[in-house]
């Protein structure tokens, strides 16, 4: 059976793809029973959008999904959810979420615990590099997409 390193290495996959493609390295995977149904990126800057975060894209991907399968899905990303990321995971019921850093950026956490999401922080030294990376290469786009 795949594990949260497993999961969490496709988000960095995705990370990666964004960041080659010139964008934001934050990415996701949602997982439901053991198989991932999406996938996705941070591409604002890519597509102009104002809100495809790597959440945001994998729920996309996903396509539409009944209820029921929300409710059993983690949802697996490189950087702590933001506020409207942690909205969509309220909105969809998804139980689980599986953060690869928070040390980059603090997300809305204590906001999706005090909903009944379970959080599991993995502090993954190659998430953590990615993004310190970053933002020291790129603040401009970084302060854009965090709304700075």
């Amino acid at each position: 059976m795949k594990g949260h390193q497993y999961f969490l290495s496709e988000a960095v996959a995705e990370a990666r793809k964004g960041q080659s493609e010139g964008g934001i390295p934050i990415g996701s995977v949602l997982v439901h029973n053991g198989v991932i149904i999406g996938r996705g990126h941070n591409r604002r800057i890519q597509s102009g959008s104002v809100v495809l975060h790597g959440e945001m894209d994998a729920l996309e991907n996903a396509g539409r999904q009944p209820a029921s399968v929300y409710r059993e899905c983690t949802i697996y990303t490189t950087l702590s959810p933001c506020p409207m990321c942690s909205g969509a995971i309220l909105l969809y019921g998804i139980p689980t979420v599986v953060i690869g850093e928070n040390k980059t950026f603090m997300g809305a956490e204590d906001w999706l615990e005090q909903h009944g999401v379970s959080l599991i922080r993995m502090e993954d030294t190659d998430c953590v590099e990615m993004m310190t990376t970053f933002i020291e290469d790129h603040p401009q786009l970084w302060n854009e997409d965090i709304g700075e």
